[in-house]
């Protein structure tokens, strides 16, 4: 039984709105101050709105789109980033993504919790197979580099 009041819905429905470029504010208009980031390469969770900035802005570059803007086709477009299949229910939603990097097939999910105003609170990802955990590794970290300089 889906309840389209549960604060999720309004939550992914922003994000989505800011993966096509049209969130007013964009990410600073989603994540909660105290968000968590939990990373598919990192043991440690990177707390804060501005280094979760920082992951999500290099996953976008490295998993598809410009400038960290993804394409919101579903199913995904050739190549392209997007979500096949999505489950919301109270303050989580698992939204499932398939890209390619490199050539190489890349599938995840983003994990997502909001809190009662529909803020994102934590941020997880996980990737599969894991030649693409290491292709996405390599690539995030070159991009973390850039963006932190």
């Amino acid at each position: 039984m889906t309840d389209h009041h549960d604060p999720i819905h309004r939550c992914i429905d922003r994000w989505h709105q800011h993966l096509r470029g049209q969130l007013e504010g964009g990410l600073d208009a989603i994540l909660h101050p105290d968000c968590v980031f939990l990373s598919p390469i990192v043991f440690t969770p990177q707390q804060g709105r501005e280094v979760t900035k920082l992951y999500l802005t290099a996953a976008g570059g490295t998993l598809g789109g410009d400038e960290g803007v993804v394409d919101e086709s579903v199913p995904p477009s050739p190549g392209g980033f997007g979500y096949v299949k999505e489950i919301l229910q109270g303050h989580h939603a698992m939204l499932e993504f398939e890209t390619t990097v490199e050539g190489k097939y890349v599938n995840g999910v983003d994990i997502i919790t909001c809190d009662d105003d529909g803020m994102i609170i934590e941020f997880k990802v996980m990737i599969r197979p894991l030649q693409a955990i290491n292709l996405v590794h390599r690539q995030m970290k070159a991009m973390l580099e850039q963006l932190s300089s």
